[in-house]
């Protein structure tokens, strides 16, 4: 039994791999020669033109508004230190920003 599935197996990948015949490189073999190039000039004139004006848009949007923090609310349930942090003296982030990042008594430069 083994045997005729092993034979059945062999038939069958022997005329599927001779039907197939590929002639270069997959982007330019087959029907659809000349593929790469579409890719190509799409990449440069729809694809960068698209990322220059988005970099543009977040640009002046961030320059015409701005940027005040809000004023700070000691709510009970924000800023719970139950357990100081491993590092400075354990009331800053990681990644403190004073301007932005509120310790539990308030904003460092109003104090």
């Amino acid at each position: 039994m083994a045997a005729v599935v092993q034979h059945s197996l062999r038939r069958y990948l022997a005329s599927a791999a001779g039907k197939q015949v590929v002639l270069g490189p997959s982007a330019v073999s087959g029907q659809h020669e000349g593929g790469y190039k579409m890719w190509k000039k799409l990449t440069f004139f729809v694809a960068f033109p698209a990322i220059v004006l988005c970099a543009v848009n977040c640009v002046l949007e961030h320059n015409r508004h701005p940027h005040e923090r809000p004023p700070f609310v000691k709510y009970d349930h924000l800023r719970i230190r139950t357990k100081r942090f491993p590092w400075g003296d354990g009331q800053h982030s990681l990644f403190h920003n004073p301007h932005v990042n509120a310790l539990p008594d308030g904003y460092e430069d109003e104090h």
